[in-house]
């Protein structure tokens, strides 16, 4: 099965109902989004593009994407989206190690990327491009359930980025689990692609397509606050994926403003840590718009799902332990929680998060040995370390990497920064261990203060104190501007732990 038939069955049922937008702008109707992606489909063909050939994305967010997107699937290739944000050269090493044999870039990047790398390129908006989506229609190619779809290189916060195999068949299970157990959409909804379109908000775009609903580009290609709730309230029933960071951002916006995010439907979060003050903030604010997912790049967007009712409900007698986690097992997937040798613990018991079924990978791009590491006896083994209670609910700790280790007691740092975020003049927190002769490593904290706020060492230990062991505190805390970050709002421990040896 081709994941490019729903755009097919969309344009057929649904032509005349608006597809895509450049901010409130529409830009095409489905039975044009549907002509011009069978048309670059061709186009492709007529290039020496055959099925299951790899095609590069590195390109802002913007209509044409899209269009380029499908119009790959809908040729049988494999689409390999690279985040606009990397490096010319980061993109070039990508599209190598991919075999990509052509690239669509967006003009603004189209000569630094040229210049890095001999691979064809296809500037959008340009006579080229212009050219490859009026071109002759190809017919839709057919392809298998385990055939590649899209080929996502991770984030490489430790080494160069994998490429994660990503099938027909997994886009299929998670994008039928997300309506089973994360939102609802409808024709008359609209994704908003803040959010790299090579990434989550970019999967995402799928059930939108089936259901026939509308694709908004904002104007910015980006994250912008208020632009954000000016397209909400313009266009009605949006749906963003948003990073925690993002919701933080957006909450502490809307607050300054006084605007309530009229127009905003829902708001998928993940990629990250969501800490209880944020949500708990951002759910008093806005209202019960909220969904948390959590995915990984090898079983993308499909582990858990915290649904909108257990982000929204403080009725129940545990509902803060619920908040705190990560939701239970979507449908297409199996989770566990195992010991060092993958036998599963008890509930409430740390180890890590494995999880197997549909949405799954098959491996890594050229990797056997990292896909021997990671799959195991058909799991996946995350690298997460977390817990399951007697009802499914999945609470994250930490990357097993990053794990604190003092005195032979294990230090999970989520729980550190739980407990420093309740603090009114902490912004962002991140902890991580150090080396230490004595403890073998102890507890550092770098800290972002909000604005304006004046912060000291004893009044954080007292804080930390009243909420946490003593011998889980900080025992030094580093006051930062701004936390490092990745192209997708990641925190970059490894930059924090590398500043403490220098």
């Amino acid at each position: 099965m081709n994941i490019a038939s729903w755009l097919e069955r969309a344009a057929a049922a649904h032509g005349s109902r608006p597809a895509l937008f450049l901010g409130t702008d529409c830009v095409a109707d489905y039975s044009s989004f549907a002509q011009s992606a069978a048309a670059f489909a061709g186009w492709l063909a007529a290039q020496g593009v055959t099925e299951g050939q790899r095609v590069a994305l590195f390109a802002k967010n913007c209509p044409e994407y899209l269009i380029a997107m499908w119009g790959i699937w809908w040729a049988g290739a494999v689409a390999v989206p690279i985040n606009a944000k990397l490096h010319a050269k980061e993109a070039a090493w990508i599209v190598e190690n991919a075999g990509a044999v052509l690239t669509v870039v967006s003009s603004e990047m189209a000569e630094d990327y040229a210049a890095q790398s001999a691979v064809r390129v296809v500037e959008i908006g340009k006579p080229a491009w212009q050219f490859a989506v009026n071109s002759l229609a190809l017919p839709r190619a057919h392809r298998t359930p385990d055939d590649l779809a899209w080929l996502f290189y991770t984030s490489g916060t430790t080494g160069r980025p994998k490429g994660v195999q990503i099938t027909h068949r997994m886009l299929s299970t998670m994008s039928l689990s997300y309506f089973a157990d994360v939102d609802e959409v409808t024709a008359e909804d609209a994704a908003l692609y803040a959010a790299p379109l090579s990434h989550g908000a970019g999967i995402y775009c799928l059930m939108h397509v089936l259901k026939a609903a509308r694709h908004v580009c904002p104007p910015s290609g980006g994250f912008d606050e208020a632009e954000i709730l000016d397209l909400g309230a313009a266009l009605g029933r949006v749906h963003i994926f948003a990073a925690p960071t993002m919701v933080k951002r957006l909450t502490t916006f809307a607050k300054s403003q006084g605007a309530r995010g009229d127009g905003l439907r829902t708001v998928v979060y993940a990629g990250g840590p969501m800490y209880l003050a944020d949500i708990l903030e951002a759910v008093a604010w806005f209202g019960p718009i909220f969904v948390q997912i959590y995915g990984q790049g090898e079983c993308p967007m499909g582990i858990t799902a915290l649904s909108r009712t257990d982000v929204t409900d403080r009725s129940h007698p545990r509902w803060r332990e619920r908040l705190a986690s990560v939701g239970r097992a979507q449908s297409g997937i199996e989770v566990r929680i195992g010991d060092e040798q993958g036998k599963p613990l008890p509930h409430g018991s740390v180890g890590e998060i494995m999880v197997r079924g549909d949405v799954v990978m098959p491996g890594y791009w050229q990797n056997e040995k990292a896909s021997a590491e990671t799959l195991k006896d058909g799991w996946l083994w995350t690298g997460d370390m977390g817990f399951m209670d007697a009802e499914g609910y999945v609470t994250l700790q930490d990357r097993s990497k990053d794990l604190i280790i003092s005195g032979g007691t294990n230090i999970y740092p989520r729980e550190v920064e739980e407990a420093l975020m309740e603090h009114p003049s902490v912004h962002e927190a991140a902890v991580v261990g150090a080396p230490d002769a004595e403890w073998g490593e102890v507890v550092v904290a770098f800290i972002v203060p909000a604005a304006g706020a004046v912060i000291d060492s004893d009044t954080l230990d007292a804080h930390c104190l009243e909420r946490i062991a003593r011998f889980k505190r900080p025992k030094r805390y580093e006051l930062l501007a701004a936390l490092p970050k990745n192209n997708y709002g990641k925190v970059l421990k490894t930059d924090l732990r590398a500043a403490l040896i220098k």
